[in-house]
């Protein structure tokens, strides 16, 4: 006992003394930077000149194999998005196998074997790596590119392109991506509706018996296996692949501009503006500035939720919920860029914000604070990522490919705790060009473009479509004499079924129904006038959300919990949307309608009509000149088309006769009316098409108040 009491007596003398010792006003010097131990890693080349990395790991029975191909970036032309392709399809069909074949024999071992347009990654346990590599040498040697399969493909990236018009960031990325590269160089092409039209299946077997061959490419292996069972199965199954002459191409270097230029690109009824500060950097992989670079650029707004864009545009002056930055390094060019998303009034602040942060970075050193608070993170990211083998094998890959130093990546630590506060400022004011940039800017063409002529060299706003092409205003022909907002409005109306038949309308029941994930989703509507609402989203025969507006407030509730509203956009799209027929009455809610012209949709004319609502959020309308159908709606939120209207049937019971009438046998009059609803419905938005078709409408049963009663 009396040693025990001696032992916390020295332990608590030995704390005192120490503490008496430390100045805690003085910051400690940093330690030394600890030694990284790489996994080790094995590599040989076959006599087809494939180069194999071997990464031995036998922590767990599984093993995986990445090939990608090292060749020069290539222009596509009128065809863009056809290398793409290339990749995609070689997984859909040998000489040996149909796509359905190989998807069930992956399935079979429980693999998974993708393609790409720059390689094959696949990967499954131990015992059926056999089976594996037979079906990823199948795929690699004997593609055939099914016409029928391609087709496919074509039609699914048609309809996601529908959806760039209204999505803010695809639309900004698009427009970045032609201007910092330019549309002749292979990083700035971008895939269009017209260049899907030039697509051939002949164009991805070119492309393949061109570039795909062994001398080209590196196969990283990693997992449980090693170099000597390595070398066997890769003469097994990959030695057949036949090496070839691959063509190299050079293109002039991007260089920032001269002048800071600006370029815009409307966001269809955008409350928002996406905000992007952009232009191309020469930083090789590998560059002795790489790591200061990354620093530097954290510190701006990278990975660091205390990063300066961050702090400024979300912390201090509330614009945005994030703002980041990045410069990428690559070995042909890379860019640098500053992105945000900012409601339409701040977008000339949010960009004021953006240079002046990169300007001080340039004219001010950092505090020796915030770069070991960065330093850290970026160390702590680093200690993580080396638990994966893959990041061995990725270390390994860009060794060979990149001709690095053998201990580039072991070295990382020790030069990243060298860094400066000066060797920040210098990478700032060396690759920081705050009036040497691009700002690109996708909003709302009413109210941003003049608030950006500021920041232009020239005074000038470029303008671009949702594809980064020079931007053409939509051609609109002029309606003829005597129609007016009132006459189409008129129209549809009678198209429909009348205003008489729409004002009887007291309640309405639909169900929607829609794919998702392989499984069919059900949208089930209860509204009721004058402007109550209840949607359940069933989704794998659970309902998944709900949402009410009982004509006060909007709630919607799901596994995620539940949220009320009683004011901002959810609110106020709700309570829009419970309005029963507000067509007929949209001047009492606020909302202005204006006839623009006749516009062309898929060769169809038809009215288009500006909605604004109260909120200031835009819709374009479009109307059948024919018909009078509403056959099409844009707004920021996406793109609808209503389509196959078909008739509903209203009964509506007259006044009751009297008693004698009644008596002699008088029944009230029975007024039955038609109104024709869309029952095919395409809804575009968030990168998202979903095909929608109304299983079945009711109208007039009675639906009880208490399904617009807010769940507990």
């Amino acid at each position: 006992m009396k040693k025990i009491i001696s032992l916390v007596v020295f332990s608590f003398i030995a704390a005192f003394s120490l503490h008496a010792q430390l100045d805690r006003s003085i910051r400690p010097e940093p330690g030394p930077a600890p030694q990284i131990q790489l996994g080790d890693f094995e590599s040989f080349t076959m006599d087809n000149g494939l180069q194999v990395i071997v990464v031995e790991n036998r922590k767990v029975p599984v093993v995986s194999f990445q090939l990608s191909l090292t060749v020069d970036p290539k222009t596509e032309g009128d065809a863009a998005g056809y290398i793409g392709f290339t990749g995609d399809l070689m997984r859909e069909g040998t000489t040996t196998r149909t796509k359905a074949e190989i998807d069930e024999a992956i399935d079979f071992i429980g693999a998974n074997l993708s393609t790409f347009s720059s390689g094959i990654f696949a990967s499954s346990l131990t015992r059926h790596k056999e089976t594996l590599l037979e079906l990823m040498a199948d795929v690699l040697l004997n593609p055939t590119f099914p016409e029928e399969e391609l087709q496919k493909r074509i039609n699914q990236t048609r309809s996601g392109l529908q959806t760039i018009k209204t999505d803010g960031n695809s639309i900004a990325r698009n427009v970045a991506t032609t201007q910092v590269y330019g549309y002749d160089h292979p990083y700035g092409e971008v895939v269009t509706e017209e260049t899907l039209d030039n697509i051939t299946a002949e164009l991805l077997r070119n492309h393949y018996n061109t570039y795909w061959k062994p001398n080209v490419a590196y196969m990283v292996i990693v997992g449980d296996t090693d170099v000597d069972e390595a070398r066997e199965i890769m003469n097994t199954y990959f030695a057949d692949w036949q090496k070839g002459d691959v063509p190299n191409h050079a293109y002039p270097t991007p260089m920032p501009p001269e002048g800071r230029r600006v370029a815009f690109a409307e966001r269809t009824g955008a409350l928002q503006s996406v905000v992007q500060v952009t232009y191309p950097v020469v930083l090789p992989i590998g560059h002795e500035d790489v790591i200061k670079v990354s620093v530097m650029n954290s510190i701006l707004g990278g990975g660091v939720f205390s990063g300066r864009l961050m702090q400024n545009l979300r912390e201090d002056k509330g614009y945005t919920y994030g703002a980041r930055s990045n410069i990428s390094n690559d070995r042909i060019v890379g860019r640098f860029v500053a992105s945000t998303e900012v409601r339409n009034s701040v977008t000339d602040s949010t960009v004021v914000e953006i240079l002046s942060e990169m300007e001080r970075l340039i004219n001010e050193p950092v505090t020796e604070e915030s770069l070991q608070l960065v330093k850290n993170f970026m160390n702590g990211s680093f200690a993580r990522s080396l638990e994966s083998p893959r990041t061995i094998a990725n270390f390994a890959l860009n060794i060979k490919r990149y001709e690095l130093p053998d201990d580039y990546y072991a070295t990382y630590l020790e030069k990243l705790q060298s860094v400066t506060v000066e060797d920040v400022q210098q990478m700032a004011q060396k690759y920081l060009k705050p009036d040497n940039s691009i700002i690109v800017v996708a909003g709302n063409i009413e109210e941003v473009p003049e608030t950006l002529k500021r920041f232009s060299a020239n005074g000038e706003v470029e303008m671009f479509d949702a594809f980064g092409r020079p931007w053409e205003a939509p051609e609109l022909t002029d309606v003829p004499a005597g129609v007016t907002l009132e006459t189409v409005m008129d129209k549809y109306f009678a198209a429909v079924g009348g205003k008489e038949a729409l004002r009887n309308i007291t309640d309405m029941k639909q169900e929607i129904e829609f794919t998702m994930m392989g499984q069919t989703a059900t949208i089930k509507q209860f509204q009721q006038a004058p402007d109550k609402l209840r949607l359940e989203t069933v989704f794998g025969g659970m309902t998944v959300q709900t949402q009410i507006f009982d004509g006060q407030k909007a709630s919607v509730s799901g596994m995620m919990g539940k949220q009320e509203f009683t004011e901002g956009p959810e609110f106020e799209a709700m309570k829009m949307q419970a309005i029963m027929n507000i067509e007929m009455d949209y001047a009492d809610y606020g909302i202005e309608k204006t006839l623009e012209g006749i516009a062309n949709v898929d060769g169809i004319p038809a009215y288009r009509i500006s909605v604004v609502a109260p909120s200031g959020s835009k819709t374009h309308e479009f109307y059948d000149v024919d018909t009078g159908l509403k056959i099409k709606s844009e707004s920021e939120m996406g793109v609808t088309t209503f389509s196959d209207y078909q008739p509903t049937e209203i009964r509506i019971e007259g006044e009751k006769p009297g008693f004698f009438a009644r008596l002699f046998g008088k029944k009230a009059s029975l007024e039955i009316y038609q109104v024709h609803f869309p029952t095919k419905v395409t809804q575009q938005a968030a990168g998202q098409v979903l095909e929608m078709t109304v299983k079945d409408i009711a109208l007039n049963t009675g639906i009880e108040d208490s399904q617009f009663v807010s769940e507990q």
